[in-house]
């Protein structure tokens, strides 16, 4: 029996991962969950699989949501920062799956390694943000990172049994988003509920509008270069529409594999709980011939200037990822709020990365003092940006 804590249990992720669980009682157990403000999901998480520990927000929401449980069902509730942190390291936990949305979820991923928890890694900007460090500390607490995105779970497969030195080229794919086809004009005009319907995946905001950008393969790729120690010319981009292939190696005798699924995230989900055995899933089989087609096209780095910005910073390294994050994750807000057009996201994370000079980060602290800057500078430039 696997025990796990889950930190974003009511998000995309998390209500995905809970699912799995559910399909194999004899193989798992919750120990912890921690959610942000989503009560009414939490406790029906609760009665259902019966943590021993539930972080939320803030001590308000803690104090609601104890009023709200029954005696029978009542785990030690804790809230905010260090609230995430308890959960992520507390002692009767296996595997921790960090899928909270963000840099917020890099303090309690770093807490759980510390733990000594293995990761199932579904948060990509802890490594955008410190890769270095966290990929560190990993080996240093022999704790196994296993990826949770749907590309970065290909790869994984794929190098399964391989020697890295054998690699020639990592190929990411991209859906291209609802708005693939979008001229620059047509792009100006996008709102944020067009930009919300993805025509493939079920996530997140943030997420779905990082995805429209291409913001999102950005830092997938930075992800990959921090897992698979890759450099970043090795790896590339393709866009794929039907969202079949979710990744690709091409080895130095040319041999290409890939790895191929319906687009359910449940599927990655389940093999890094499981890794590095499967399980017999109820998800949906592929049927290449009903799908019929399979086109890859190279991304419009014109129009998704987002993806050549995360090249940029990934090249430029130290501590520009964490500034292209930061800023990102500022504009996107902005973006949701009406504040800024969908062709303002990028624009105001070059803006920023320009103003930054990059340092190398040898602490975490150097890491959330570059975070804490490029938010603020992101914020005064949203309000002169259109």
């Amino acid at each position: 029996m696997k025990r796990l804590s889950i930190l974003g249990s009511t998000g995309s992720i998390g209500v995905n991962t809970l699912d799995v669980v559910r399909q194999f009682p004899r193989r798992f157990t919750i120990v912890g969950l921690a959610a942000g403000t989503n009560l009414a999901l939490l406790r029906e998480q609760i009665r259902t699989f019966k943590p021993t520990i539930v972080s939320v927000l803030t001590d308000t929401l803690a104090k609601e949501l104890k009023r709200n449980l029954s005696r029978e069902c009542a785990p030690e509730i804790v809230y905010g920062e260090e609230g995430m942190q308890e959960v992520a390291r507390v002692t009767e936990t296996d595997m921790v799956v960090s899928a909270i949305v963000g840099s917020a979820g890099l303090l309690p991923t770093l807490a759980a390694i510390k733990s000594g928890k293995d990761i199932a890694l579904a948060n990509k900007e802890t490594l955008v943000m410190a890769g270095k460090l966290m990929m560190k500390k990993a080996r240093d607490h022999r704790v196994k990172i296993v990826p949770v995105d749907s590309e970065h779970s290909a790869i994984f497969q794929v190098l399964q049994g391989q020697s890295k030195k054998n690699i020639n080229t990592i190929i990411l794919t991209a859906s291209g988003g609802p708005f693939l086809k979008y001229s620059l004009k047509e792009l100006k005009t996008v709102t944020p509920k067009e930009a919300l319907a993805h025509p493939n995946w079920k996530m997140g905001k943030k997420v779905t509008i990082d995805s429209a950008s291409l913001m999102n393969k950005g830092l997938e790729v930075i992800e990959a270069h921090w897992l698979f120690d890759i450099p970043p010319e090795k790896i590339k981009v393709y866009i794929h529409p039907q969202s079949i292939v979710h990744a690709m190696v091409e080895y130095i005798d040319r041999s290409v594999i890939a790895q191929l699924s319906m687009p359910d995230m449940r599927g990655p989900i389940a093999y890094a709980l499981s890794y590095p055995e499967r399980m017999p899933t109820e998800l949906i089989s592929l049927n290449l011939l009903d799908i019929g087609k399979l086109s890859f096209i190279p991304p419009n780095l014109k129009n998704f200037p987002s993806l050549g910005l995360a090249y940029n910073a990934l090249t430029q390294g130290g501590s520009m990822p964490a500034v292209l994050n930061a800023s990102n994750e500022i504009a996107v807000s902005a973006f949701l709020k009406r504040k800024i057009r969908f062709t303002t996201i990028p624009r105001l994370v070059e803006k920023t990365m320009s103003l930054h000079s990059p340092q190398n980060i040898s602490c975490l602290e150097e890491v959330m003092e570059v975070d804490r800057w490029a938010r603020a500078k992101a914020e005064e430039l949203a309000t002169s940006l259109q």
